[in-house]
């Protein structure tokens, strides 16, 4: 078996943040990214697990760097590398400490030791390439919202829908909602996921984990009674009554993964759905997300 991926390594250099994240679901390819704390850098990374995908892949990357230049992508630093997929689990492990949600939620990389306080749910996490450590804005904004709900009586049922690699509906799971449901339409994303849920001790009787495209994800019947949809924002804008109708009436939804500039736009587009009220919005570096009641 080839124990390695091959990859291009770059850093985004657009005005505009989540360009090149449409960018990169244009070109139908595997993509990575992550922070070089001591230095301040950013990186994307597209790999493949074999020199001849590699190869159409780069041929792709190349032709769309001139296309989307016309609108603005701006790509700098430019790398094919070679990574041996256990050094790129390492690279996690720079990067990735304990993280102190709230007093009852706390999340722990499986490579470190930790002794819980009484009442607080640790979730043992081993995120791979897959997107959710905590750290990011977006999916610490939901952490927060599944502790501060969780001895809310009326608030039981809950779905993570982009769940990665599963951090949300794990924590959820940990802190006693049930039932929890998660989907992620990336493959590698739900392999790692279920991985996770293995890993503290639980299983699909605590949380049912299944590959589905957020267009046609049904769910639990009647609604969930929290919602957490962590998407960029154009997917959650151009689904924006379908997703509204993964919450019970009366329920509770938190949209993640939208820029600042966005969120203005994307309140109003859900607001407009009958029933659906902002309750209270968080933002931290170029991200912002909101919470929502839906009746």
């Amino acid at each position: 078996m080839n124990d390695l991926l091959y990859a291009i390594k770059f850093r985004d250099k657009s005005p505009d943040s989540e360009l090149v994240f449409e960018f990169l679901a244009a070109l139908d390819v595997q993509y990575s990214s992550y922070e070089d704390k001591e230095f301040g850098n950013s990186y994307l990374l597209i790999y493949t697990e074999s020199e001849e995908e590699f190869a159409a892949v780069k041929a792709r990357f190349l032709a769309g760097l001139e296309e989307w230049r016309a609108y603005g992508l701006s790509v700098t630093d430019v790398e094919e590398i070679t990574v041996r997929k256990e050094d790129w689990s390492e690279v996690w492990k720079k990067y990735f400490n304990i993280i102190h949600i709230a007093d009852n939620l706390v999340i722990r990389p499986s490579w470190l030791k930790y002794n819980p306080a009484p009442g607080e749910a640790v979730v043992t996490l081993d995120p791979g390439m897959s997107f959710g450590t905590g750290q990011h804005a977006t999916t610490s904004f939901c952490l927060r919202t599944l502790a501060e709900y969780a001895k809310n009586p009326d608030v039981k049922s809950v779905l993570d829908a982009g769940c990665g690699s599963g951090i949300l509906a794990i924590a959820a799971a940990l802190l006693g909602y049930s039932p929890v449901d998660a989907f992620d339409y990336d493959p590698e994303a739900i392999m790692v996921a279920g991985e996770n849920i293995a890993a503290n001790g639980l299983s699909g009787a605590d949380i049912k984990l299944e590959q589905a495209d957020v267009a046609e994800y049904t769910g639990r019947e009647g609604g969930y009674d929290l919602a957490l949809v962590n998407i960029l924002g154009h997917i959650l804008k151009a689904n924006a009554e379908h997703i509204v109708g993964f919450v019970r009436p009366g329920g509770l939804l938190a949209l993640a993964g939208i820029l600042n500039e966005e969120f203005d736009e994307l309140s109003k587009r859900f607001t407009a759905i009958p029933g659906c009220v902002e309750l209270k919005r968080f933002s931290e570096k170029e991200w912002t997300s909101g919470l929502f009641r839906c009746n």
